[in-house]
């Protein structure tokens, strides 16, 4: 597919055997001498942001497994949520001629003159997190992340069991980014009449407690908070409280994510339901960098497992958490 796909699996296999290398020389078996820097698969990374603790995990988890130690000479990007950055990001990853570029994008337009220049240089993409809507054939080799509409399916789901006559608003993520459009048509299409409003909180804390603050006086009615995260959800409990209610009880709260702060106010009865959205999948993505990077044939989606919590999770779970 790619015109130095070639390159490439040579590149990996001389990754592999530096690898192989370093683990002969921690046995003892071998002696010293360069590192192979040479021979480390160049990566550029572009991160949307750092715009939660959901985000700011799933970074730690990248940068922990695409290390030199590893094979990898990462170069990662903080786009600070914006698209004009990360496309910026991506033109330098061409111009240094990396080997793979990933990123999760802020949002899911507005990519196809970046990916087709992407493409014309023969390096391969890997979709992290988030997806795009693109007219670009072929785009990227391979996406890994959650089932953003499958976790909505399942908020919806817990809703229509445990609270069939509420009155929902519903708190978007960012507009327009896969997180925020998969997550809403799978709650929406099992309870989306029972939502009386919406409105985004951009992912974050502080506009989330914003949004809902506005909600409380636009649709009095509420009596439960759908939020597409766990950040978003964490200032709505401060609106909800500043507001004379009681979090949890006068308005239930169903969230996505699943960091501690979020199973904390679960754990605390404030929030109801949390969908899981686990961003901890560092080395499933070193993994599949290593393969395309060798020129394997790789699955065009990979998607990570999730788990879902109600309040009979325990503070000792909460305290086991890795993110």
């Amino acid at each position: 597919m790619f015109g130095r796909q070639s390159r490439r699996a040579a590149l990996g296999a001389a990754s592999l055997a530096a690898l192989l290398g370093v683990a002969a020389c921690s046995s003892g078996s071998g002696g010293g001498g360069d590192d192979g820097g040479d021979d480390l698969i160049r990566v550029g990374f572009s991160q949307l942001g750092a715009e939660s603790g959901w985000r700011t995990a799933n970074t730690e988890s990248v940068k922990a497994s695409l290390t030199e130690e590893a094979g990898f000479d990462l170069n990662f990007v903080d786009a600070q949520q914006k698209q004009e950055n990360q496309i910026k990001a991506l033109r330098d990853f061409v111009a240094q001629d990396v080997d793979v570029i990933a990123f999760s994008p802020v949002i899911e337009t507005g990519w196809d003159e970046v990916l087709q220049e992407i493409k014309d240089a023969g390096i391969p993409v890997v979709l992290v997190d988030r997806t795009v809507d693109t007219t670009v054939e072929d785009p990227y080799v391979t996406w890994i992340g959650a089932d953003f509409r499958q976790e909505g399916t399942t908020a919806g789901e817990w809703v229509a069991e445990n609270a069939p006559d509420a009155k929902i608003f519903e708190l978007q993520g960012t507009l327009g980014s896969g997180a925020q459009i998969d997550r809403e048509e799978g709650f929406d299409e099992i309870v989306g009449d029972q939502v009386v409003g919406k409105a985004s909180g951009n992912f974050t804390r502080a506009e989330g407690k914003t949004a809902v603050e506005a909600a409380l006086q636009a649709y009095p009615e509420t009596t439960l908070i759908f939020t597409h995260n766990d950040d978003m959800g964490l200032g709505a409990i401060e609106a909800i409280e500043a507001a004379g209610k009681v979090p949890g009880e006068d308005i239930q709260i169903v969230s996505v994510d699943g960091v501690r702060d979020g199973l904390q106010a679960l754990v605390d009865k404030k929030f109801n339901y949390v969908v899981e959205c686990n961003p901890v999948f560092g080395d499933q993505l070193a993994e599949l960098i290593q393969q395309v990077a060798d020129g394997e044939d790789v699955p065009k989606e990979t998607i990570v497992v999730d788990q879902a919590f109600d309040q009979t999770i325990t503070q000792a779970d909460v305290d086991a958490r890795a993110y």
